[in-house]
């Protein structure tokens, strides 16, 4: 069966619209993105010939500020990903309450098969192609899977070069040199770790000691799993494209982290005493407390949800679960806290670079982190409090609060002409 996940945004945002009582006037602008733009992206590759690389940057809604989202570099991109993406960052930013709408954008193209060359060029090329819709009063672009600060780094220096002089503000997630944020690179993780520490807290269950999985090992999954690790969560298992790796008595976490750090190394190759190999469906399915899937999107859908035994899902990755699994979840009495809250973290901190950049400050990591804490709490108790008030999910709760400022928005702004 075919998988749109703009299907799947559509469909909870025609939920959350009647619990709110919204006629389809209030709401019929928020269904389609406001721009598209494809692009078809020439690369010299090193060896002297060229490939043509499909690319998209889509800008779902302006209404409550510039765009804001990631890049993401994979071979599955298409454009009913980026919308459904962009739409995500919509109702994320919303959520979080920052002045933001949501873009996004992606590249067809397997980052690992590229050079650091090509990869340079590639990146290059496409932001200049790209540049005529983007930039700080517009659309900021970010990182996201097969993404990371040294290609914002480029994506920046491109695009001020275009402009004739620098430009930190126009994309967020750079380096620190270059006006990156401190704390921006495990803001994400961070989010998912204080996210899954509020719902235990929420449910009674103490975090220290909980057993828990963590699928997809990139900057997100690797961040959560380090901190959760850090707050004394036992993280039995974790996987990536080459697998996955589970100990009941708990991973060593930051051995695990420290070896995935170096450029090209995958869990296939990892060992440590007491391990045993697993695939993705047993991770997905694996008896823990809380689980984490911080890789792609329809990782639980109709075919496992049934089989989920985790008591709390964190989402963190981009719409991991379909809405037919959401509602299988549901019945069974799974609580899960939403990917527009949970991984808000990102977007979050990628506002107080941005904010930065702005005015030419520079925050110590500590007052970062304090703000990001601050708004998530925040974010978590509103969307905690709907979803009580409504009886309903934590998502629907999320996508209730969200939808409101937004639909709240276009009513001031009102449809011009």
């Amino acid at each position: 069966m075919s998988y749109n996940p703009y299907d799947n945004v559509l469909a909870t945002v025609e939920k959350a619209a009647k619990l709110l009582g919204y006629t389809p006037e209030d709401y019929e602008a928020v269904k389609f993105p406001e721009r598209e733009l494809h692009v078809s992206v020439p690369v010299r590759m090193d060896d002297g010939s060229v490939r043509v690389f499909q690319g998209y940057r889509i800008q779902h809604s302006t209404v409550r500020g510039p765009a804001k989202g990631g890049v993401r570099y994979h071979p599955g991109v298409n454009k009913d990903e980026v919308r459904a993406l962009a739409a995500w960052m919509t109702f994320k930013c919303a959520v979080v309450d920052i002045p933001y709408g949501g873009g996004k954008g992606g590249v067809a193209v397997d980052p690992a098969s590229l050079s650091l060359g090509e990869l340079q060029r590639l990146t290059r090329r496409f932001t200049s192609m790209i540049a005529p819709i983007i930039g700080p009063d517009r659309d900021i672009p970010a990182p996201d899977v097969g993404t990371n600060a040294e290609v914002m780094g480029w994506m920046m220096d491109t695009y001020s070069m275009l402009n004739g002089h620098a430009i930190p503000a126009a994309v967020t997630g750079k380096p620190i040199p270059l006006g990156g944020s401190q704390g921006r690179g495990e803001a994400t993780g961070r989010g998912v770790m204080l996210c899954t520490k509020y719902i235990c807290e929420k449910l009674d269950r103490p975090l220290a000691g909980a057993a828990v999985a963590v699928q997809g090992m990139g900057n997100v999954g690797s961040v959560s799993a380090r901190l959760l690790h850090e707050q004394g969560a036992r993280v039995v298992a974790v996987s990536d494209v080459s697998g996955g790796i589970y100990k009941a008595a708990g991973l060593a976490i930051p051995a695990v982290c420290q070896y995935l750090s170096k450029r090209g190394n995958l869990l296939s190759g990892y060992e440590e005493a007491g391990m045993t190999r697993i695939g993705n469906e047993e991770l997905l399915e694996a008896d823990v407390t809380v689980l984490i899937p911080a890789a792609l999107e329809n990782q639980i859908n109709a075919e496992n949800a049934g089989r989920i035994r985790a008591q709390v899902i964190v989402e963190g990755a981009n719409g991991p679960t379909t809405v037919e699994a959401d509602e299988i979840l549901e019945r069974n009495g799974t609580v899960l806290v939403p990917d527009i809250l949970a991984n808000a973290g990102g977007v979050v901190v990628s506002y107080f670079e941005w904010v930065q950049n702005l005015q030419a400050l520079e925050w110590e990591e500590a007052e970062v982190n304090a703000k990001l804490e601050k708004a998530m709490q925040k974010a978590f108790d509103s969307v905690y409090g709907i979803a009580a008030e409504k009886q309903t999910t934590l998502r629907m709760g999320a996508y209730l609060l969200a939808l409101k400022r937004v639909v709240e928005a276009l009513r001031f702004r009102g449809i011009w002409p």
